[in-house]
């Protein structure tokens, strides 16, 4: 949204936007069907350009303006000199299976463009083309109308005129916004030490457009302080929304606290919306995303505008009221909020709605041109995350599961990914090999199982279910991040175990290693981002390894604590995978001793679940009076909320816990909640064929192999988890560091420099 030449408000809309608010009508309806990927879709657009005379234009640029509304997009294609716009969709299968409606709406934007070159260039009519590109046989299957310049200009108002009165209330809602921002002040009486810090820099960035790196101890109120200082920055810089980013789910919860105390404090016209995963949003489970089986679905797009008007006062008020919302007008809950990711100020949600390859937030930032922030919180964890997000993994085992209950005419694809994944298994006795690239025979079996699939879809579209559909999945994602593999970067590598009958098998990965490549454009689409967490040190990590370069700016934040409140002693034992059963009886006694100088809540935190139960069994054999709780494998949402739950106010308790896990971070546990901690571990990854290839790679590219597959993550993890133990000024505590390698140099460096270390349990 931008003010005209003339001073006069105006809303800009993008011609996909504008015909998906006006003019999509039916069915939400996600069935599974074979869609081109965005590579094959870009490709495609690009064979049809290339099919064209010297006349023909790609991507031109077309705007143009009705009232309040200025409407803008690229059309795919323009011929000027037949007057004629072209509107290119790729797809699979007979065109006949496209449903009506998606086609209505295809129509629609085609008609919008050539509008806006009639009225561009004064064109008394223009022909109107919709293509449908079959991406497997390359063919075209062409639409054409020829509409007068007057036909076309009512089609274009009719639309405008549906969505002005919408478009009007946005420019209000902004200008409202934009005044209580304005106002708005610190919610607090005062800022905490190195709080104020932080907020200044993240509104320096906000006005200067650069990245941030901020390290901040636990306990400063890193939440507020970024959200703060953003919101006031909205408008002065004409800035759009902010996405707030967080790997877990208190650190959302946080986010949506601290933004209700803003609210509450007068920014009330602040609309927020929470992004859920889709299993736990979803209202139906169990029924698939198509009308002929959610009643959700059936009609989605008819019952929208109303819920969508509802919605909008929920967010303002309360964000988690959406669901209900979505009742009251029977409309699929998790669809609703995608929806209103379009019409929200701020966006509370998971690390991938930005930075996986389909990321919804940053498919809106695009289309829509938005000047938006992101705040990434508990930011140490977007390396690993985004490593997940860039890797793909074909498991010998995926495949004969879905060998077993293939549609016949699959049995052959997918033996043919089979033999294909056998023949590595028996090409070498290494129990784990590294490539620069994936071998062309598998490649080939996975694209003749893709196209088996896609064709299958077309012809009985519930045939392809189950493991074959899983297998199908699996196939495009490994394929596409096969054929795009850097070297540099990522790598194919493939471990081999024993299989049925003793026969070796293979598990195959496309495996990520550097993820700037993927997540630098991220950046680059942001406005800027501020990245911040207690663990973000050493800054060329995060700059090396997201592609952030030496433009980020780094703060290294005050603490608001003082050594006094924090007695950490290192205990000079050793965790080494070899000395541990040595290591379980000093372990045992110094958590008694502890204890029983200073009864109260402790965690103590381990390499591994084995490790965990060995200490808790040694435990019980040397202090058996003392009250264990235990972290176990596989616990759910509610066995994980009650876990921590236990450690009440004055309560009396050792919880034992994994590093890195459920409770190692993101869990906030202050005063006599938690009284001390013990961190048997150095946290680092176990040394194994996987990490060393890493290192061999991290080597090459950065000279820091070691540093930055080892060490920097694994005490990333270990003071994560000290952190749990002081939280705010008024708390005091112990930390056992147990390893006789935090006394080392390049270790204690990686420590808070508010901590006083001494040696000695």
């Amino acid at each position: 949204m931008t003010d005209t030449p003339d001073a006069a408000p105006a809303y800009t809309v993008p011609v996909r936007a504008l015909c998906a608010f006006a003019a999509k009508t039916g069915d939400l309806d996600l069935r599974f069907t074979p869609a081109p990927s965005a590579a094959e879709g870009v490709a495609g657009h690009r064979r049809v350009a290339a099919r064209r005379g010297p006349g023909h234009e790609s991507e031109v640029a077309l705007e143009g303006r009705w009232q309040q509304l200025r409407v803008r997009g690229r059309a795919d294609g323009v011929d000027l000199g037949r007057a004629l716009v072209e509107e290119v969709k790729t797809h699979r299968g007979p065109v006949e299976r496209i449903p009506e409606h998606h086609r209505a709406l295809h129509r629609a934007q085609a008609r919008v463009y050539a509008a806006l070159l009639a009225a561009a260039h004064a064109l008394p009519r223009v022909t109107v083309r919709v293509l449908y590109w079959d991406v497997d046989r390359e063919s075209e299957t062409v639409f054409d109308e020829t509409l007068d310049a007057a036909e076309l200009q009512a089609h274009f108002e009719a639309l405008c005129s549906r969505f002005a009165a919408w478009a009007e209330a946005e420019l209000a809602h902004r200008a409202a916004r934009d005044a209580a921002l304005a106002a708005l002040a610190w919610p607090h009486d005062a800022f905490r030490a190195g709080q104020r810090e932080l907020a200044t820099a993240v509104y320096n960035a906000a006005r200067a457009g650069r990245p941030l790196l901020a390290q901040a101890p636990t306990g400063i109120g890193k939440t507020m302080a970024t959200l703060f200082p953003t919101l006031k920055a909205l408008p002065g810089q004409r800035l759009d929304r902010v996405f707030f980013l967080a790997a877990k789910t208190p650190g959302r919860r946080l986010a949506l606290d601290a933004l209700a105390a803003l609210r509450a404090g007068g920014a009330r016209p602040l609309r927020v919306l929470q992004l859920v995963a889709r299993d736990k949003a979803c209202a139906e489970p169990g029924r698939a995303c198509h009308g002929d089986d959610c009643r959700l679905a059936r009609g989605f797009y008819d019952r929208l505008p109303a819920a969508r008007q509802a919605a909008l006062g929920a967010l303002e008020h309360d964000p988690e009221a959406l669901p209900a919302v979505a009742a009251e007008h029977a409309v699929c809950p998790y669809y609703l909020a995608q929806e209103m990711a379009r019409w929200a100020d701020v966006v509370v949600g998971d690390f991938n709605y930005v930075f996986d390859s389909g990321a919804l937030l940053h498919a809106l930032l695009q289309e829509n041109g938005w000047r938006a922030v992101a705040l990434v919180d508990e930011a140490h964890n977007l390396v690993s995350r985004a490593r997940e997000m860039y890797s793909a993994t074909l498991d010998a085992a995926a495949v004969r599961a879905a060998k077993r209950n293939a549609p016949a005419a699959l049995k052959r694809p997918v033996e043919r990914v089979a033999r294909a994944l056998g023949a590595l298994a028996k090409a070498g006795d290494a129990p784990f090999e590294v490539a620069d690239a994936a071998p062309d025979k598998l490649l080939d079996a996975l694209r003749n199982y893709i196209s088996a699939a896609s064709e299958l879809a077309v012809q009985q579209p519930t045939a392809l279910a189950g493991d074959a559909l899983q297998l199908h999945f699996d196939a495009l994602r490994f394929a596409e991040l096969a054929e795009g593999l850097d070297p540099a970067t990522s790598q194919f590598d493939l471990t081999r175990r024993p299989g049925p009958r003793g026969h070796p098998e293979a598990v195959a990965c496309v495996r990520c290693v550097v993820p700037a490549p993927f997540i630098k454009p991220r950046f680059e689409a942001l406005h800027t981002a501020v990245l911040f967490s207690a663990t973000l040190a050493p800054a060329p990590y995060q700059r090396d390894l997201l592609g952030l370069g030496e433009g980020a700016a780094w703060l290294d934040c005050e603490s608001p604590f003082d050594a006094t409140q924090l007695a950490v002693r290192i205990a000079p034992l050793s965790t080494r995978y070899a000395d541990r059963e040595a290591s379980l009886a000093p372990l045992a006694a110094l958590i008694a001793r502890q204890y029983a100088e200073m009864p109260g809540n402790y965690l103590a935190f381990f390499s591994s679940f084995d490790y965990l139960e060995r200490t808790a069994t040694a435990l019980q054999a040397a202090a058996p009076e003392l009250p264990l709780r235990c972290q176990q494998r596989r616990m759910d949402e509610a066995e994980r909320r009650a876990f921590v739950d236990s450690f009440a106010e004055g309560g009396r308790q050792i919880g034992l816990a994994v590093l890195g896990g459920a409770f190692g971070e993101g869990i906030d546990l202050p005063g006599s909640r938690l009284v001390g901690a013990f961190v048997a571990t150095l946290g680092l990854p176990p040394v194994d064929a996987v990490q060393e290839s890493m290192k061999a790679r991290l080597e090459a590219h950065f000279g820091a192999g070691w540093a930055y597959t080892y060490l920097v993550p694994g005490l990333q993890k270990v003071v994560q988890a000290a952190g749990r133990v002081i939280r705010t000024p008024e708390d005091r505590g112990v930390l056992h560091l147990v390893d006789d390698r935090f006394g080392r140099a390049e270790v204690r460096a990686l420590l808070p420099g508010w901590w006083r270390v001494r040696r000695g349990g």
